[in-house]
């Protein structure tokens, strides 16, 4: 919920969706029936306890049997109303939220013929709603001293000055504070558990993310190299049957390995090495016809670095076999760069850097570990691939 939505300053009670749209009967309906509201009705019907105190003072001084059920039937109007003010709430904006209070201040005086001045004794439930509302809290603070202090007024008038007027006065700030207090306590742990939900939505979508992209970067080299050497291997089946069974037997291998590494990736233990990902690269550019300029070791690739520089040298070399038509596919590797160049014609418009799926994973991956990422025309004449610190 964001401090626009907000706008006196407290947290919001409880905490709802963000669009705090105008109250409808159903949204009223809905919400008074609600599990939160329950709960509340459990302590209002104990809060309700002190009217009964009320009602015995009603009936100590009325007369006649019709008004006594008037005053009662008044007296339980009001509790009625204080039941449901704080549920009321839940579904208003945050700056209409005091006319619930201010309405159940002006349903007191409907006991007005029966207690007179004496209304006073039940300004706490008014107060207690104020406070259930978690308004800004100079805007707490100001409505219950006020509550407060109009009841040691209507108490001086009622008794004459004695110390018993100022308990109604003390009861009202007290109670009502201390609810405040407490719906703020209850708004800022919705507002936590609302905001855990939010992160763990951002966890699964990001996990997601990472599944997809390490999927797209492990099918995409395997189905390339796959499907180059299932080429060789029909190629040769008329010429040397003999190597054509080993061009089948290493697409065989390579299936089962990139259904193993889907495994992996999916359960998140995926890990990449330079080192085996060059092996298997100068094995994949040997079966499409390319010549490999490979280092002949990944010393200079920093420790940090490693797992990176084998995602990198896997999708540049896949991009090379996929769309180069290159002859000749040359890897460096030097501490703060990694740069894969060949001599073909480049990458297709349709395959843009901007576009392509691969490189913006890879990219991605790049920027995490605090590097570059940049594409270009290579000084062989074809496409670069460079990721420099």
């Amino acid at each position: 919920m964001s401090k626009a939505e907000l706008p006196f300053g407290g947290p919001g009670w409880p905490v709802t969706t963000p669009s705090m749209a105008p109250t409808t009967m159903g949204s009223v309906s809905g919400i008074l029936r609600s599990r939160g509201a329950v709960s509340w009705y459990v302590g209002a019907v104990f809060s309700g306890l002190w009217l009964v105190g009320v009602g015995f003072s009603i009936a100590q001084y009325t007369e006649s049997a019709l008004s006594l059920a008037l005053g009662i039937l008044a007296l339980f109007v009001y509790w009625v109303g204080f039941a449901i003010a704080a549920p009321l709430q839940w579904v208003l904006p945050v700056g209409h939220r005091l006319v619930v209070g201010l309405a159940l201040f002006a349903l007191s005086f409907t006991l007005w013929p029966w207690l007179g001045l004496g209304v006073h004794s039940i300004w706490t439930y008014v107060g207690v709603i104020v406070g259930m509302g978690v308004l800004r809290w100079r805007t707490t603070w100001g409505i219950i001293l006020g509550l407060g202090l109009l009841a040691g007024i209507f108490g001086y008038l009622q008794l004459g000055w004695d110390t018993d007027v100022l308990i109604s006065p003390a009861i009202i700030i007290s109670i009502s504070m201390m609810m405040a207090s407490f719906a703020r306590v209850m708004a800022a742990m919705n507002q936590l558990r609302a905001a855990q939900r939010e992160m763990e939505i951002m966890a699964a979508g990001k996990e997601r993310d990472r599944v997809a992209r390490d999927i797209h970067d492990i099918l995409g080299h395997s189905l390339t190299v796959i499907t180059v050497k299932a080429e060789l291997a029909g190629r040769l089946l008329d010429v040397d049957v003999e190597r054509a069974r080993t061009e089948i037997g290493e697409v065989e291998a390579l299936a089962r390995g990139a259904l193993a590494d889907v495994r992996t990736t999916v359960a998140g233990f995926r890990g990449v090495s330079v080192t085996a990902e060059l092996a298997a690269a100068r094995s994949a550019l040997a079966s499409a016809g390319i010549r490999s300029e490979f280092p002949s070791s990944t010393d200079a690739v920093r420790p940090e670095h490693r797992e990176l520089a084998g995602w990198v040298v896997r999708e540049g070399v896949t991009n090379v076999i996929r769309h180069s038509g290159a002859s000749v596919c040359r890897v460096r590797l030097e501490p703060g760069l990694i740069d894969i160049a060949d001599d073909g014609g480049g990458v297709p418009p349709t395959e843009a850097p901007s576009s392509s799926t691969g490189l913006n994973g890879l990219r991605e991956r790049v920027e995490a570990a605090g590097l570059r990422l940049t594409t270009g025309r290579s000084d062989l004449g074809g496409f670069e691939l460079r990721v420099s610190a």
